[in-house]
């Protein structure tokens, strides 16, 4: 008869964690939803989410990549939710930026951002995981899903795709 293996889980902390990793999963949300409220949703929903467990995970080493992994994929929904609403409401004219925006986003990041949103949302994700989280090829692999070799050719393909955005925009 094949042997049973009980998985054991773990109780976690998750005042610590919350605390711990609250506002660079707020960050990463942010950069993905473009919005600081509901990448703010995101994050409170995906530790929400984690207490309805009872706050338990297989391995605690790996609450992080949890985490991060869980924050990706409840942006993506958000940003799905949004753009279904999108199609059902009437589109209402751009707003100017507020002058407390203003001062904080320079013309460059500007560009940048505007340049990101045109890549495809999983080159998008490399990047923003990379280069503003900070994160190893490693942890981005274990964050999006896929393995270490999907994320350097992504990344790769994703900035030589970004230099060209970049220079038809300059031009």
């Amino acid at each position: 008869m094949p042997v049973s293996v009980d998985r054991v889980t773990t109780r976690l902390d998750l005042g610590e964690l919350y605390v711990a990793h609250r506002l660079s999963l707020v960050r990463l949300a942010t950069l993905l939803v473009d919005d600081r409220a509901s990448a703010e949703d995101v994050v409170q929903d995906v530790f929400a989410g984690l207490a309805s467990k009872g706050g338990s995970v297989r391995d605690p080493d790996r609450a992080l990549a949890y985490l991060r992994r869980a924050v990706v994929n409840r942006s993506r929904s958000a940003l799905r939710r949004r753009r279904t609403a999108r199609g059902y409401a009437p589109l209402r004219g751009v707003e100017a930026a507020r002058p407390d925006e203003r001062a904080l986003l320079a013309e460059e990041h500007r560009e940048i951002l505007a340049a990101l949103d045109r890549l495809a949302p999983r080159q998008r994700e490399v990047l923003l995981l990379r280069y503003w989280s900070d994160l190893s090829e490693g942890e981005i692999a274990d964050a999006l899903g896929i393995s270490r070799g999907s994320v350097k050719s992504t990344a790769s393909r994703a900035l030589a795709h970004l230099e060209t955005i970049m220079e038809s925009t300059r031009s």
